[in-house]
């Protein structure tokens, strides 16, 4: 089984092992044979379906729409060749900067 902290790399391992996989046979495999408009979809319905979870106060299902999110978050970074320690490596970097200076030094409104 595995633990708690280790799960988000046996998920990028599962991942990847499925690139190329027949996509009748695993949903992960589908998801890349449709193309990343497609993972990016199922990105976006995830997000929504986390929001209204939220909105509703709905604890477990804000729950599962998180892992539904997360999962398919993975699967599009895996598809644009994103590691989870770039994900980490980013966070990092904001380490200790407010999230007002931040986002203004992204240039970004």
């Amino acid at each position: 089984m595995t633990n708690k902290q280790d799960i988000l790399k046996k998920l990028t391992q599962v991942i990847e092992s499925r690139k190329g996989g027949d996509a009748d046979k695993s949903y992960v495999a589908s998801l890349f044979f449709k193309g990343r408009k497609k993972i990016a979809q199922k990105v976006g319905e995830e997000a929504v379906e986390l929001c209204i979870a939220a909105a509703s106060d709905d604890r477990a299902e804000a729950i599962s729409e998180s892992a539904d999110l997360l999962f398919h978050m993975m699967v599009l970074w895996s598809d644009m060749g994103i590691k989870v320690d770039d994900i980490y490596g980013e966070l990092l970097s904001r380490e200790g900067l407010s999230g007002i200076e931040e986002k203004k030094s992204r240039g970004k409104s």
